[in-house]
């Protein structure tokens, strides 16, 4: 394919028709694309406007047939160049840091190139992890075949044996059972390599793809659907290729091609801004806190049940329990730059809830911020004007660069406020 053309803007931008982005015109076969991929239903990664798309708070890539397109997260007000690799490497480091790029291959911790998005950096992995399966050896399995043969092997299928060979009496129709490599792992792996090379122009993956392809001489092709890697056998064997399978399954089925000969096709690897901002915080807690306190991720609790019907639960993002004092704390993630204004009010009455319903000492919602800042803050009583004594604070946290610093940053700031 032709060279790829990389373009990063942030969430919540706009990208038009006729504009140009990091040296890259935006052309009308780019937004005609997103527009028909958006008429796929359930895509909530953008909106359409006049000759144009809409970010939502979606970060991650989409690959639009020759051009690449970072969508980048955005916790301040600068967006100049040298912002866009900074939050490119922010977020793959984020990602990495909850779990989004966990491999086997033990090459893996040095990794052959700088990438210039998460689709580079999947694809490498999956090449790396594949490139670890061949150094193992690729397994056999057993499967069924069916064919017309010259040898009586196996059963003979009457009905298929009568329809083909009524002319050919030397030939049989028969089905038995092989070992070889052409099977269903194999044929998952092989069409990602070759989904891969049709996508990726970048010469330092096309030498490892060519050497790749080589090992699967004879590998069926197969039609690729969700429901088919539920059918994939389990077993310490097969244990190996689960990573690889699992960066495959990623790619081929956020793959969209385009059915009109000669558009452009859609691959769209996107990550909700504000559940990665949840993850990240409660992985650098859970890292980062120590053994004094018991962190946890959505802890749900019943809260309204329905007439003969369905139980509806209140679930805050974090609950931190300090084993020394028994003491809770609720606390909620807000992936939004709340600058000098107060928080939604809708956002204010959740965590009351949450304090109630907890029995939460404190509660506090986390903002990613230009700088460290900690406001305290205390809801009034509910039949006068006096002050209570329930307390939900705010915590800005600074961004940084350095994805360890960033991680510190957060369980400082959340320390400070319990103690």
């Amino acid at each position: 394919m032709s060279k790829t053309k990389t373009i990063s803007v942030f969430e919540y931008e706009k990208l038009k028709k006729g504009q140009v982005v990091d040296g890259v015109k935006i052309t009308s076969p780019i937004i005609d694309a997103l527009d028909r991929f958006l008429g796929e239903g359930n895509i909530p990664y953008y909106s359409l406007i006049h000759n144009g798309v809409k970010f939502n708070s979606y970060v991650g890539v989409l690959q639009v047939g020759q051009y690449t397109i970072n969508i980048l997260p955005k916790a301040d007000k600068y967006s100049g160049p040298e912002q866009k690799e900074v939050w490119n490497k922010m977020l793959i480091d984020m990602l990495r840091s909850v779990g989004y790029f966990k491999i086997q291959a033990p090459s893996s911790s040095n990794l052959k190139l700088k990438p210039n998005s998460i689709l580079d950096l999947y694809i490498q992995l999956f090449l790396e992890e594949l490139e670890y399966l061949v150094r193992q050896g690729l397994i056999k399995q057993y499967r069924k075949h069916e064919a017309n043969t010259a040898a009586l092997k196996g059963s003979l299928m009457f009905a298929q044996h009568l329809q083909k060979n009524l002319v050919h009496k030397e030939r049989f129709f028969v089905r038995h059972t092989i070992y070889n490599k052409n099977h269903l792992l194999n044929s998952i792996l092989f069409q990602t390599l070759e989904l891969i090379e049709s996508i990726t122009s970048r010469t330092v993956f096309s030498s490892t793809i060519e050497s790749l392809k080589l090992h699967f001489p004879h590998t069926d092709r197969i039609k690729i659907y969700e429901g088919l890697f539920n059918k994939i056998p389990r077993s310490r064997k097969t244990e190996p290729y689960s990573k690889a399978i699992e960066i495959a399954k990623l790619l081929l089925l956020n793959y969209h091609p385009d059915i009109n000969k000669g558009k452009e096709d859609v691959l769209a690897l996107m990550f909700d801004m504000n559940v990665l901002w949840e993850e990240f915080v409660l992985s650098s807690l859970k890292r980062n806190l120590g053994s004094r306190y018991r962190v946890q991720g959505q802890k749900s609790k019943n809260f309204w049940k329905r007439h003969k019907g369905a139980t509806t639960t209140l679930r805050p993002d974090i609950l931190i329990t300090d084993k020394v004092n028994s003491k809770t704390y609720v606390l909620d993630t807000k992936w939004k730059n709340l600058g000098k204004h107060n928080p939604n009010t809708n956002d204010l009455r959740q965590m009351f809830t949450y304090i109630k319903y907890f029995g939460a000492d404190k509660a506090a919602l986390i903002y990613p911020g230009p700088a460290n800042d900690l406001v305290q803050g205390t809801y009034y009583r509910e039949h006068n004007e006096d002050l209570d004594e329930l307390e939900c604070g705010l915590m800005m946290v600074e961004c940084s660069s350095n994805i360890r610093e960033f991680q510190k940053a957060i369980t400082s700031s959340t320390l400070k406020y319990l103690t």
